[in-house]
């Protein structure tokens, strides 16, 4: 759980809220409560509030403030190192009047005690995050599958080379990132008709 942990708090403190929870729903979908099943959820929900306080919806935020408080009620402050205490007391203040928060700044989220960009991600969580991202930006998420399978290839093989540079750049360069997604695409394809040439030579 902790690539996609880390993962989804790097795309929220990124101020993609929405998107942020793709990166943990999945495990979520998995638990059958207990308390990481109760902090996946209370996580979730938060990223939605903030999501729906920042497009002006009060009641959707509203509503559902009061209940991630509740599922993260309780839980220890460092849970899984995310620091609940810079959440739970913002949570309570929306449940209770969201037309009062300052929605241009909302909490970041902290793992370690560290505000988590896309830079700070290994290349697991940075696999998750460009996931993440393609869905949510709507490219090819083939493309983005095929290159993580190559550039885990190159780290088996060599520790490092192009498809793993590309990922994290896909994820790392917001503003570039169209055209660091036509590199990829284009080096994909190049690597899956090599494989189908190499495929033919025994059909």
């Amino acid at each position: 759980m902790d690539a996609h942990l880390r993962a989804g708090i790097a795309v929220y403190n990124a101020g993609r809220y929405h998107a942020a929870h793709d990166a943990w729903e999945d495990h979520w979908l998995g638990l059958d409560g207990g308390d990481d099943e109760r902090f996946l959820h209370g996580l979730i929900q938060f990223t939605a509030v903030v999501h729906h306080g920042s497009d002006g919806n009060w009641s959707g935020a509203e509503g559902l403030a009061e209940s991630a408080g509740e599922y993260l009620d309780g839980l220890p402050a460092g849970h899984h190192g995310v620091d609940l205490d810079d959440i739970r007391p913002f949570l309570a203040q929306v449940a209770t009047d969201p037309k009062a928060v300052d929605w241009d700044d909302p909490p970041a989220l902290t793992y370690e005690g560290e505000d988590l960009g896309y830079g700070d991600l290994d290349f697991e969580a940075s696999v998750v995050a460009a996931q993440v991202l393609a869905k949510a930006d709507g490219y090819d998420g083939s493309v983005v599958e095929d290159a993580v399978d190559y550039a885990q290839k190159e780290l088996d093989e060599k520790g490092d080379g192009r498809f793993v540079g590309q990922l994290f750049a896909f994820v790392q360069e917001a503003e570039n990132r169209p055209f660091v997604y036509a590199h990829l695409s284009n080096h994909v394809e190049r690597e899956r008709r090599k494989d189908d040439d190499v495929a033919g030579l025994f059909d």
